[in-house]
């Protein structure tokens, strides 16, 4: 079975709390890891996640110390569109702030 892994980073301006985390999560950036398998019965290459680690700093100041838990595989994509739709929000009420 072939495997694919990708991370990005989350910035969260406030803090926050997700299913699979213990506890409310201070504000901050964080890095989640997705895991994919190749769905082989198709003819056009196609991956399902598996898998998704968040990664939370047990010491903070300290970037190498660090916790990973797994939460929902759909987390990622959600988080992602959030952060995107904050940020453009931003970005169009400073234009009309100007």
């Amino acid at each position: 079975m072939t495997m694919r892994s990708s991370s990005r980073s989350i910035t969260f301006v406030h803090p926050f709390s997700l299913k699979g985390l213990d506890g409310t999560q201070p504000a901050g950036t964080y890095v989640v890891e997705t895991d994919e398998e190749l769905i082989e019965a198709l003819s056009l290459p196609a991956y399902r996640r598996i898998a998704t680690w968040f990664r939370i700093a047990t010491v903070p100041g300290k970037p190498g110390i660090a916790e990973t838990a797994m939460v929902d595989p759909g987390i990622s994509q959600r988080l992602w569109h959030a952060t995107v739709r904050y940020r453009r929000l931003r970005h169009d009420v400073g234009i009309a702030r100007l």
